[in-house]
């Protein structure tokens, strides 16, 4: 430790381990009657809170008992600066390209890096690529938003209303607003690979073959260690969570206790589910379609090469995916193979059908349309192909995260237009809870972290309760009372 001329006390800690692990930092500093405690990945500036106690000597004894909790753990004293950011993981694919027919594209987007999230709903169609940049387009192509994240998006996923986007800074932002928020903060512990939210339940997997699931307070529920490495795949369910990584695909129910597990040809790079079943599509050529109740095998579909990308119609009747050669293929359900084309974009990191097209994100940052339906098909591979519309962003602004909200006057709790919220103080978390009456007054809200003042209060323009109850969450604008 060491102490500054105003009294204040700071201990810096670090936690590196070999392989891959954790590579993190925790600094806390006590001042009077305020503990700040920073943490986050080593080289990063991270997060920071700061609680005040009613005594310095209660501070004192929050600051030792954080610091003891984290010698634990195994962090050590350090000086800062002197271990480097680790580099996050990225995946690496050498594209090549396809011999194959050219697909009949509708339109492309090119979104400006390689990108890997997409998801596509009736309203509109999300991509976000590895420079940080999220947009939205019409399903005719046309641009609508575009958000400014602080580092690479991994992927994109939909939580009933609720859309996320998980970052290689190790956060998952909330994009259902105008303004991104943060929702998880995972960097501690795990190297996002993929992630999958159900409920309000994130599940992780990651770079050594583990998945981590964490609740809708960002709280660690448990953790299992696949038989594998590089785990490419999780989707969750109200069943429970499905993991993929390079030994096959393995299911365990939503309290951790595992189910099954079947072994795949090849490690899983990439995973789908519908409501019944799962699709793993694998590194020796094969999407393996598996049932959800017991991880049996009920079909298996071969391509050429590496799949990095598969998807299917909501019925189940064609089955898509996309290998490292810049081809895209469709099956029948029986595994009988009915095309294969040419993207003419690069090879689709991921993919999604909707109503007859399947949108495509690309090793060179395409966002691209195409026409799945049969007679566009048989079209292209006559050689008579649509004119493909090149789609521009042009004039858009980066909408990126804010710390702060706008605030509005303060307003009766029980009028109508909107619900109070109150974030307050419990020990060393910082919780929300409602304020408005008709609402369960013990029910915590998922609310955004990065915005969470104790003692402030906030109108959100609604609440819902979580599908098995529990907590509300917040969605819509948000505005903090004056």
């Amino acid at each position: 430790m060491s102490a500054t001329a105003s009294a204040a006390v700071t201990t810096y800690l670090e936690l590196s381990e070999d392989g891959g692990g954790s590579h993190k930092f925790y600094e806390v500093v006590r001042d009077g009657l305020q503990v700040t405690v920073t943490y986050g990945r080593i080289g990063e500036q991270g997060q920071t809170r700061t609680t005040a106690y009613a005594t310095a000597q209660q501070a004192e004894a929050e600051a030792a008992k954080k610091i003891g909790a984290k010698v634990r753990k195994g962090y050590a004293p350090a000086v800062r600066g002197v271990r480097q950011r680790r580099a996050v993981t990225r995946r690496q694919i050498v594209s090549r390209r396809s011999t194959a027919e050219q697909a009949p594209l509708l339109w492309r987007f090119r979104s400006g890096a390689p990108a890997f999230g997409v998801f596509v709903d009736d309203d509109r169609v999300w991509v976000g690529n590895q420079a940080g940049d999220v947009f939205t387009l019409a399903h005719g192509g046309a641009v609508t938003g575009r958000f400014g994240l602080p580092d690479g998006v991994k992927c994109i996923v939909a939580d009933d209303f609720w859309i996320y986007a998980g970052c290689d800074d190790g956060r998952v932002y909330d994009l259902s607003g105008k303004v991104p928020h943060v929702a998880y903060e995972i960097a501690e512990d795990v190297d996002i690979f993929w992630l999958d939210i159900d409920d309000g339940v994130l599940g992780v997997s990651d770079a050594r073959g583990g998945v981590t699931t964490v609740d809708h307070e960002d709280e660690f529920q448990w953790r299992r260690n696949g038989p594998g490495t590089h785990a490419w795949m999780v989707r969750c369910d109200d069943d429970g969570v499905y993991h993929g990584d390079s030994h096959g695909v393995a299911m365990y129910a939503r309290d951790g206790v595992p189910r099954w597990s079947t072994p795949t040809q090849g490690g899983v790079l990439f995973g789908w589910q519908e409501p019944e079943e799962v699709f793993a599509g694998t590194a020796r050529g094969w999407v393996h379609r598996l049932a959800k109740s017991d991880g049996s095998e009920r079909a298996r579909y071969r391509c050429d090469s590496a799949v990095f990308s598969c998807a299917t119609s909501p019925d189940g009747r064609y089955v898509f995916a996309g290998d490292n050669h810049s081809s895209v293929y469709c099956f029948a359900a029986d595994g009988t193979r009915l095309w294969k084309l040419a993207t003419g974009c690069g090879s689709a990191y991921s993919m999604q059908y909707h109503d007859g097209r399947l949108y495509l994100v690309t090793t060179d940052g395409s966002l691209a349309c195409l026409d799945a339906g049969e007679q566009a098909v048989s079209e292209a591979r006559a050689g008579r192909l649509p004119q493909t519309a090149d789609i521009k962003a042009t004039g858009w602004e980066r909408v990126e995260p804010a710390r702060v909200v706008g605030t509005v006057a303060a307003v009766d709790v029980s009028a109508p237009g909107g619900v109070v919220v109150e974030c307050y103080q419990e020990g060393s978390r910082t919780r929300v809870r409602v304020v408005s009456p008709g609402y369960e007054p013990a029910w915590h809200v998922q609310f955004p972290k990065d915005i969470r003042t104790p003692g402030a209060r906030y109108l959100v323009t609604e609440l819902r309760p979580a599908a098995h109850g529990g907590f509300y969450r917040a969605r819509g604008d948000i505005r903090r009372l004056g």
